[in-house]
């Protein structure tokens, strides 16, 4: 069997079998197969696609690539809840510490950015010492006393994913529904949750621009569920715009850090307290909604889930006086201030323009060995349907390159803005169970 012949055979719209997949996988693992080999075949995938039977066979073989986690030690409900990548999306690192704080046992893997989109393993990494990289029994034995661990993939676990993601990443073959629903079902179920809660995203700050697009993939996603027997629902959501206003890093941290204190954006706590909500209920720790939000509000007014966070930060390395004075974060070199040109309605925000220019500050990775500057990114000071007077702060922009006057126009023009106000536009699209 030749790698040329699988590339071929997709390129041409034919169905892979079980063996070709595996030589695939297993081949690349091994590294007996180069990159550009493997990403020819990927960008065959993103046009020619896969079916059911493909994809899930991939699932199953980059499940099988390495280990498995056995959370049958931990005692209790586990959940874990993942996002497809979105601009501003901190949601873990609030949903993680407030679900723990109520009860539930969060046994979280995460991953790293994917183009424009932030990754929360990024994120946290952001937090002085913070350590991504637990082995299984540490993890456990985390989980078991404080309820709460974010943790990244180790080398063992589902190795075949790792090694995909960082490749799709710098290819150009991120928006691939098939290749989206295999990673993310194999890493979660590798992750031996009982409940699995994701956050589909839909629109131009995200990889699935249509809702259409989005309700395919996650019934994709269920149906993969299903199959290996674990229970998946999933929401919806908007990211037409960028979710609450940091986006960057160590930017993102303390603004999760703000809600867990109660003070964070409106449309970014609603998310947060609408799926920590959703996955009360559907463990069983609570009857409804109404008990749950009840819950959720007494861990962020008595500090609960506050502290979460910062146990999950002293067990992992990090130093948590940051989580409790977020002020001690690194500041960028350079912060400006970018204002309107006009008085009027904010209409619209490019979320994907955004992302892609807190990338260029220094947020992001254009190719797999840039580093990442954690102080850098964009702050919005207005969202969608604000009115905004001329003069008046659009963003704040944080960087430490040099020439960051040259994004300074092209982001000004990311906020179109309107004579006319129009409604707020709705964050929750809809929960697919």
């Amino acid at each position: 069997m030749r790698m040329i012949d699988i590339i071929e055979k997709k390129r041409d719209g034919f169905e892979l079998t079980e063996e070709e997949l595996f030589f695939f996988i297993d081949n690349y693992v091994k590294d007996k197969i180069p990159s550009y080999q493997v990403s020819a075949l990927l960008m065959a995938i993103y046009f020619k696609g896969m079916t059911f039977n493909e994809t899930r066979t991939l699932t199953k073989l980059m499940l099988e690539s390495g280990d498995q986690i056995d959370l049958s030690k931990i005692e209790g409900v586990k959940v874990d809840k993942h996002s497809t990548g979105g601009v501003g999306d901190k949601t873990s690192l609030v949903v993680g510490p407030i679900c723990a704080a109520c009860g539930l046992k969060v046994a979280k893997i995460s991953g790293r950015g994917l183009g424009h989109t932030g990754g929360t393993l990024d994120k946290l990494e952001s937090i002085p010492g913070f350590n991504i990289s637990v082995n299984d029994e540490d993890f456990i034995k985390q989980v078991n006393e404080i309820n709460l661990a974010i943790v990244g993939q180790t080398k063992q676990l589902v190795p075949a994913d790792k090694k995909l993601y960082a490749l799709r990443d710098v290819t150009g073959t991120v928006p691939a529904i098939p290749l989206i629903a295999s990673s993310i079902m194999s890493k979660k179920i590798a992750g031996g949750a009982d409940i699995i809660f994701l956050d589909v995203k839909v629109g131009s700050g995200a990889f699935m621009k249509t809702v259409k697009q989005a309700t395919e993939l996650s019934k994709l996603m269920i149906k993969i569920g299903e199959s290996f027997g674990k229970k998946v629902s999933i929401a919806i959501t908007n990211m037409d715009q960028p979710l609450g206003n940091a986006v960057g890093n160590s930017l993102e941290v303390v603004e999760a850090i703000d809600t867990l204190n109660g003070h964070g954006p409106k449309d970014f706590t609603e998310l947060c307290y609408k799926t920590c909500s959703h996955m009360l209920v559907q463990s069983g720790l609570v009857e409804d909604s109404k008990e749950a939000l009840k819950l959720i509000k007494n861990s962020i007014k008595s500090k609960k889930a506050l502290q979460k966070f910062v146990e999950m930060t002293n067990y992992q390395g990090g130093d948590s006086s940051y989580i409790l004075d977020p002020s001690k974060f690194e500041k960028a070199k350079y912060i400006y201030e970018v204002r309107a040109s006009k008085s009027g309605y904010v209409k619209h925000i490019d979320a994907l323009q955004i992302g892609e220019y807190a990338m260029k500050l220094g947020a992001g990775r254009a190719v797999i060995e840039d580093k990442i500057d954690n102080a850098s990114g964009i702050v919005l000071n207005k969202k969608v349907s604000d009115k905004v007077d001329s003069g008046e702060v659009l963003c704040t922009i944080y960087t430490n390159k040099e020439n960051y006057l040259e994004i300074i126009k092209g982001l000004e023009e990311q906020f179109v803005i309107s004579s006319e106000q129009i409604k707020k536009p709705k964050l929750i699209i809809s929960v697919i169970d």
